[in-house]
């Protein structure tokens, strides 16, 4: 399960000069939330504030929106045997002007191979944002024209905007990312619930 992979992450003090330094000055909080049996993964940016003080990835307005992009409900995305969460960072990287710092890149540098070798389970990757996109799909392409290209990469994976509030104004003038990504993810994601072996 890696269980001793999430202790280590856990403990991760590596960011804790660069993070006292923001306009938070906040500690290192790992959000660490992955599980080997899970085939849907969900890379990410870096968690908010919101979940630094709550611990619990996508706690949060963006939450509630990629829940419904994916068509999950609260109790199915927090089912560790279901969906495991990676972003590219684990901590909350802090603010500079009232604006979220980026990911600090020696985040995944560090642990992200390990994490991916454990999650061999994994049959659909969501890559949220420009930072999963040029991490995962090696992407030089602007947020817009990788997720445009959703088909190249479709049904294993689907590049997605971030669904951050400050996207709204982007998803008005995409229309096509509701029209037709969208009931091609939801239908992917139903198909990888309904192919689980039956445990119960």
């Amino acid at each position: 399960m890696g269980n001793d992979l999430l202790s280590e992450i856990q403990r991760c003090t590596l960011c804790e000069a660069r993070f006292a330094a923001t306009e938070t000055g906040h500690k290192p909080r790992p959000v660490v939330w992955f599980n080997s049996e899970a085939p849907i993964l969900i890379a990410g940016q870096a968690p908010g504030m919101k979940v630094h003080l709550s611990g619990k990835p996508f706690d949060d307005p963006s939450g509630d929106r990629l829940r419904d992009w994916l068509g999950l409900s609260p109790d199915q995305f927090y089912d560790r045997s279901l969906v495991s969460i990676v972003p590219m960072a684990f901590c909350f990287p802090g603010y500079r002007k009232g604006s979220d710092l980026p990911p600090p890149p020696i985040c995944a540098k560090t642990w992200h191979e390990r994490v991916l070798q454990t999650l061999s389970n994994s049959k659909l990757k969501l890559l949220v944002g420009g930072y999963a996109h040029k991490f995962h799909l090696r992407s030089k392409l602007s947020v817009t024209d990788q997720v445009h290209a959703w088909r190249d990469h479709a049904p294993d994976a689907f590049p997605l905007p971030h669904p951050s509030w400050r996207n709204t104004a982007w998803l008005k003038r995409n229309l096509w990312f509701e029209e037709q990504l969208l009931p091609q993810l939801r239908a992917r994601v139903q198909e990888i619930i309904h192919d689980r072996p039956d445990t119960s």
